[in-house]
């Protein structure tokens, strides 16, 4: 390889090399909003967590050691949402940036987690570098597949009321679903645990669990997006 040479008899190494970093943009659902979870960074800027790629290290390899170094977190599921590279995005340098995303229940992460509210798909405090950007996407990912499955990352916990999932969903996509539609739309991937929810604020309601596999209709996107 050391001696590959392009079609103008460039050598590889002759050609410029960014850095490469990954960052993580970890959402959650905590006291009826949605969140994502950020660390402060060196330079004293509240970000994602994230670090630069070790030699020869694959980028999932180095999400997951960011994720444990810098949030204890291990064993969770992420996936790559997207590659940023714009130039300047970085005042270190050139450093492109293989984003992540990951969605999990509040009670899985750490106590003491350094939540940011989102809103509208954006962050609500200030983030370094383009990690707004990417919590964007990242909440632009989570809608497509929550239009797709019912809480598909288990958000509210293995049971809950129709209720609570309605207002799961009106936090993830930013619009106010009507009831009875709602339901209409999500009936059939539910499962009922026959239990009724323990007496509080409201009156008790029937507790369900998702159905294994389903999927919501097609026109559960377009009741999401209003």
């Amino acid at each position: 390889m050391s001696d590959w040479t392009d079609g103008a008899g460039r050598k590889l190494a002759e050609y410029p090399h960014p850095s490469t970093a990954v960052d993580i943009a970890v959402l959650t659902y905590s006291d009826g909003e949605l969140r994502v979870l950020v660390v402060e960074h060196s330079l004293g800027d509240l970000a994602l967590p994230g670090t630069f790629l070790h030699e020869r290290e694959r980028a999932a390899d180095a999400a997951r050691r960011a994720l444990r170094d810098k949030t204890s977190l291990t064993g969770i599921r992420f996936h790559q949402i997207g590659v940023f590279d714009a130039p300047d995005r970085d005042p270190r340098g050139w450093v492109i940036s293989i984003a992540h995303a990951a969605a999990l229940p509040r009670k899985d992460l750490p106590g003491d987690a350094h939540l940011v509210c989102v809103r509208d798909g954006k962050a609500e405090q200030p983030l370094a570098f383009d990690h707004a950007e990417m919590v964007a996407a990242a909440v632009a990912d989570l809608r497509t597949r929550y239009a797709q499955r019912v809480d598909p990352d288990g958000l509210l916990g293995d049971e809950f009321t129709v209720l609570e999932l309605r207002r799961l969903y009106e936090v993830i996509f930013g619009v106010p679903l009507q009831k009875d539609s709602f339901r209409r739309h999500v009936v059939d991937a539910l499962v009922s645990t026959g239990r009724m929810s323990s007496p509080g604020a409201g009156r008790p309601a029937e507790l369900f669990r998702r159905k294994d596999g389903a999927r919501l209709p097609a026109q559960a996107a377009v009741l999401f997006t209003g």
